[in-house]
């Protein structure tokens, strides 16, 4: 089973990835230039695979991860919307501080996907200088978004979702025996959908929800003027 990988792993999975890349891409200029003429440039180094220039939108308001259950995240209808036939199995990832975690399947499509609350780190950590990765920002129900590619994982995909400040929602879309596998582009939209169901989940406000932490569903009405009594 495939799983997202801690900070470590997966930034150094994707580095040597691109260093092999790299290396084939320029290859040693071996060609003798001709006579009394100047051998030629080398070729403008790639851009960095980390991130696009497109901008993210911005957060429409803060939904804490804290204290969530991931595998309440998808209700029966939702799982049953996507395909998720077996029962959603509970865990945490050590790589982000222990974060919650929870899986499900789909046996007819031989897919899967696995939600991860972290609240230690932002969506930030997919692209900084040392994460590697092909991500291109998106919109998940008006929040930031960025779908992930790791040079030369292609059963994989990410999506990573920005809820609150320090925190993200990482969904890892993967293959699980399909043959032939999905390509990564058909694992990217599962994906997305997966992400769409769980922020909408989010966004649902508990009748017990703290002032602050959902958005509210109507702004508050203002009390009319009393009555002249006398009237």
């Amino acid at each position: 089973m495939h799983s997202s990988r801690p900070p470590g792993t997966w930034r150094l999975s994707a580095l040597l990835g691109l260093g092999a890349l790299t290396l084939t891409g320029c290859g040693v200029w071996q060609s003798a230039p001709a006579a009394d003429t100047a051998p030629p440039p080398p070729p403008p180094e790639p851009p960095p695979a980390s991130s696009t220039a497109d901008p993210l939108p911005t957060r429409p308001f803060e939904l804490s991860l804290q204290d969530t259950d991931p595998c309440e995240l998808l209700s029966e209808e939702q799982r049953s919307q996507l395909g998720f036939d077996r029962e959603p199995i509970p865990d945490s990832e050590a790589g982000f501080g222990n974060a919650a975690t929870c899986s499900y399947r789909n046996t007819t499509a031989k897919v899967g996907a696995r939600l991860a609350l972290i609240t230690t780190e932002g969506m930030s950590v997919w692209t900084d200088d040392t994460a590697q990765v092909d991500a291109t920002p998106i919109s998940v129900d008006g929040f930031p978004g960025l779908v992930i590619k790791t040079p030369g994982l292609d059963l994989t995909c990410n999506v990573a979702v920005d809820t609150a400040e320090g925190q993200h929602l990482d969904v890892l879309y993967r293959d699980d025996g399909g043959q032939p596998p999905p390509p990564v582009d058909e694992l990217c939209e599962g994906a997305e959908r997966v992400a769409e169901e769980a922020v909408r989940t989010l966004k649902t406000p508990p009748t017990s929800a703290p002032p602050g932490t959902r958005p509210s569903e109507a702004a508050p009405q203002e009390r009319a003027p009393d009555s002249d009594p006398t009237q």
